[in-house]
């Protein structure tokens, strides 16, 4: 039987095991998100709690085991959901081109530092136009009518 707070894999109920864990993930992730705010080098960033927020929720998304990296199948996944399906070798890649651990996975500190460094990866520039494509609202209201001397 697994400790309280801690997640059974082979207990797919969730349940109250799984909100806790959830919560200790993002107290976890707002840490680390508190270290990049007080970081000298990223103040001139704008927008920087916004963004790093952002980020979290997105890398909260994407670690759908919740071990605290991004491993090769939840980037396939991830990729997958936003419809740009890629092989395992692009994959690699693309974990490859951000892993700095050599860890063969995505932590969030490489996710961070991927995202808002200058160094442009294909991972970041895919998230980002996903970013842009969200952020895109289609209006739910019915159009204005119109009489023929309002057209132009």
């Amino acid at each position: 039987m697994p400790s309280p707070g801690k997640l059974d894999p082979y207990n797919k109920q969730g349940g109250k095991a799984f909100g806790h864990l959830k919560k200790e993930q993002s107290n976890a992730l707002s840490e680390i998100n508190k270290e990049f705010l007080e970081d000298d080098n990223l103040k001139d960033i704008e927008e920087l709690p916004e963004k790093l927020e952002t980020y979290k929720e997105q890398f909260i998304e994407y670690d759908q085991d919740h071990s605290g990296d991004i491993d090769i199948m939840e980037l396939k996944m991830a990729m997958e959901k936003i419809g740009q399906a890629k092989t395992h070798l692009e994959l690699k890649k693309m974990i490859a081109e951000v892993d700095t651990t050599d860890s063969g996975t995505i932590t969030y500190r490489e996710f961070i530092n991927m995202m808002l460094g200058t160094k442009t990866s294909v991972l970041k520039l895919i998230l980002l136009f996903e970013e842009k494509a969200k952020a895109k609202k289609i209006p739910t209201t019915i159009p204005p009518k119109r009489d023929i001397s309002s057209l132009p």
